[in-house]
């Protein structure tokens, strides 16, 4: 299972992010835990400056804007 969090104050592109990345993760069978983190802090401990950002199993893999839908496929293969 990979462990996924979404990082942003929860804004409409944020929770887009989100259900792409579960749409993407069951297209590919692919099991996921998907966190939402709002907390500014905790955003920034991960050196996020624009949101929304991914971060895959501890490593940030985008941050700022929609994500791809071909992108997220391959950060998840």
């Amino acid at each position: 299972m990979k462990d996924i969090k979404v990082l942003g104050p929860g804004c409409k592109r944020c929770q887009t992010t989100a259900e792409m990345v579960q749409t993407e993760a069951d297209r590919l069978g692919v099991a996921v835990a998907i966190e939402k983190v709002t907390d500014y802090a905790a955003i920034a401990s991960f050196g996020i400056a624009s949101t929304p950002g991914i971060v895959i199993d501890g490593k940030v893999v985008h941050a700022g804007g929609l994500p791809k839908a071909e992108d997220i496929a391959q950060w998840l293969a």
